[in-house]
């Protein structure tokens, strides 16, 4: 089983979302997050005085899916969200060797 977290423009959350559900994905948690890669953020004006805005505001996806469905999922996460900017995002994929349904103590990919 893989962890996928993938962390994405705001903006792009419904495509991606979208573009998962007609894969047949079911399950998958949503956090409204923010930080900078390269961009390192951007500068605004707010009343004649310019700030920099260190933090954009992003969105971060965890889902957990069979090794076999993994490489599907991330090829539709890239190609919902690509836009070709900087600031489309990043891909994190992990093991994981166990997962527990805690209602009935189900264990393995079939929780999934």
């Amino acid at each position: 089983m893989k962890k996928i977290e993938a962390i994405i423009q705001p903006n792009k959350l419904d495509d991606v979302k979208e573009a998962l559900k007609s894969l047949g994905v079911e399950g998958m948690t949503v956090s409204d997050v923010r930080g900078h890669g390269r961009q390192k953020g951007h500068k605004e004006l707010y009343r004649g005085q310019e700030y920099h805005v260190d933090f954009l505001p992003k969105v971060k996806l965890d889902l957990f899916v069979a090794d076999a469905r993994s490489q599907s999922v991330i090829d539709t996460i890239i190609e919902a969200a690509r836009t070709g900017k900087i600031g489309d995002g990043k891909i994190f994929v992990t093991n994981f060797d166990e997962a527990i349904r805690i209602r009935n103590g189900e264990t393995g990919e079939s929780i999934l």
